[in-house]
């Protein structure tokens, strides 16, 4: 259910025609929506609906129990209890075929992957699901990771708990934000259950705005896809050097748009709906740093990270027990994916020697646990992507972005400049660094990889520069036009944000209507899903 497809729209309406009868009372508000989003649920992933709702039982009966107890061991174990239970269901449904793989690989004793749930699936509802497949719910991660945030916080003491198990499953599966983000923290979001529905007019244009926004963003993003990137990363031989550096410029448009639009969506909705959803995004391709970077793209996973790994782990300070019991878990899994079981013993002298260097040097000792946790950290949300080489290396390259920033700092000849081609080009370098690691992020396998960089290197093409922007220019303009777009300042989009939003219905209807008219004209074919509902 894509909220660019008019049956979501038709969905939308009839809910809020049911919304009008029940919105003045949050405890029939959120009975009321909770049905509407399992419903939701239902048609994007079918009995999947299941695991969501035993997500919603299991958090809820060990976040009563931490609350209750005042034993501090029980409340570690009942904590400890919910975060295995959510980590366990996740790798099942992300990593489980990854596991039977690896291990046929490195015991090379052939091993049948089967797969219980479509079994179970199968057998019940009367699916026809493949055993030996792997399927993976969409939006888990997001739903996972929200619904730990619960008993995260009841732990930690930094919210009450919620009244029913009704409240909590709303929190949990809201069906605006329930599979591509924002994820949404507990202490951010609970207490507005609570609350009296409030809308001004304001409000409500700045909603439609958002939606709009986000609408336009992923026809655009479409278009560019279809027309352009797609043809370059499946087929990379076919293209010179320069299509292929464009391809990839374009590919952070694609990502950009895509991405940010479905949460700009959501945003919109939930707020005609009377919930605040924080920003997921703050212009990134703007960031002058990695650093910078990572605190405006995709920002609800970046603080989770931050507030639930990243600062638990140690952050800056240190690298206790916890780092290292990650990182170990990391290595488990580069051995799995290369199927040698020689690269373990590898590791584990690299760690010695490392080890034995911190223990003689005070000052790398220091250096390496005050990074360590940004490589754990940024390793970790690569495979939170997926079981593959090329996102553990997207990780990486990303965390050794942050770390090699950190010491840059510390001797950069730019300090305090506040020149304005300095920051354009500490800009350009950001958005090309982090355009580039994406190729690892994009591609199928490592041969596609190799053939885009063998493209750059050997085969540029730059006599073919007029040819090239003349055949693409329909997307060429888009895609320029989309970074301008991007780079206009922050106070003059919020001018034009306030101007749309503070109109009368009448002239927001005519723009809106107008505006779906002319972006309409970019749609090609069947439109293509939300990139990120894949994690």
């Amino acid at each position: 259910m894509l909220f660019t497809h008019l049956f979501f729209w038709a969905f939308f309406f009839l809910v809020l025609g049911g919304y009008s009868l029940v919105y003045k009372t949050s405890k029939k508000r959120t009975i009321y929506l909770l049905l509407v989003s399992l419903f939701f649920y239902y048609k994007t992933s079918g009995v999947f609906v299941l695991l969501l709702l035993f997500t919603i039982v299991s958090d809820f009966y060990w976040g009563r129990r931490i609350v209750e107890s005042k034993n501090p061991k029980q409340r570690k174990l009942f904590l400890t209890m919910s975060v295995l239970l959510n980590l366990v269901l996740l790798c099942y449904f992300k990593y489980s075929y990854f596991f039977a793989q690896s291990y046929s690989q490195i015991s090379r004793e052939p091993l049948n992957y089967f797969n219980h749930f479509a079994q179970f699936s199968n057998t019940f509802f009367s699916t026809h699901f493949s055993v030996d497949k792997l399927l993976v719910p969409v939006g888990v991660s997001f739903f996972t990771f929200q619904s730990l945030s619960y008993t995260i916080d009841l732990y930690r003491g930094r919210i009450e708990p919620v009244k029913t198990i009704t409240d909590y499953g709303f929190f949990v599966c809201f069906f605006p934000h329930l599979v591509a983000g924002p994820i949404v923290k507990a202490h951010d979001f609970i207490q507005q259950i609570y609350q009296p529905y409030k809308l001004s007019r304001i409000e409500f244009g700045m909603a439609l705005f958002w939606i709009l926004n986000g609408f336009c963003k992923k026809i655009v993003a479409d278009y560019v896809a279809v027309n352009y990137v797609d043809r370059i990363f499946d087929n990379p031989n076919f293209y010179s050097g320069l299509e292929v550096i464009i391809g990839i410029f374009a590919y952070s448009l694609q990502i950009y748009m895509d991405f940010s639009g479905y949460t700009d969506m959501a945003i919109g909705l939930a707020l005609v709906l009377g919930f605040r959803l924080k920003p997921n995004f703050n212009s990134p391709y703007k960031a002058t740093s990695t650093s910078e970077f990572w605190k405006r793209w995709h920002i609800s996973l970046s603080s989770w990270f931050q507030e639930y790994l990243y600062f638990p782990l140690g952050g800056n300070r240190q690298g206790p027990v916890g780092s290292y019991a990650a990182l170990s878990v990391i290595v488990l899994f580069l051995v799995l994916l290369s199927g040698k079981l020689w690269l373990l013993f590898a590791f584990l002298g690299l760690a010695l020697g490392t080890l034995l260097l911190a223990l003689a040097f005070k000052k790398l000792q220091q250096a390496i646990h005050t990074n360590i946790n940004l490589m754990v950290t940024m390793l970790l949300g690569g495979l939170w992507h997926g079981s593959s080489w090329l996102f553990i290396i997207w990780g990486g390259l990303n965390g050794l972005g942050l770390v090699v920033h950190k010491f840059w700092v510390k001797i950069s000849p730019f300090k305090g400049g506040e020149k304005w081609y300095v920051k354009f080009l500490l800009m350009l370098f950001t958005l090309s660094f982090i355009s580039f690691t994406r190729i690892f992020f994009r591609s199928s396998n490592l041969q596609t990889v190799e053939n885009l960089l063998e493209r750059m290197n050997l085969h540029m093409g730059l006599n073919l520069f007029w040819n090239v922007m003349m055949g693409y220019n329909k997307v060429f303009l888009l895609i320029v036009v989309g970074y301008l777009f991007h780079w206009i300042p922050e106070n003059i989009k919020e001018k034009y944000r306030q101007w749309f939003a503070s109109r009368s219905f009448a002239a927001m209807g005519f723009i809106a209507v107008l505006i779906i008219f002319v972006i309409y004209q970019l749609m090609s074919g069947e439109m293509q899903p939300f990139i990120y509902f894949q994690f």
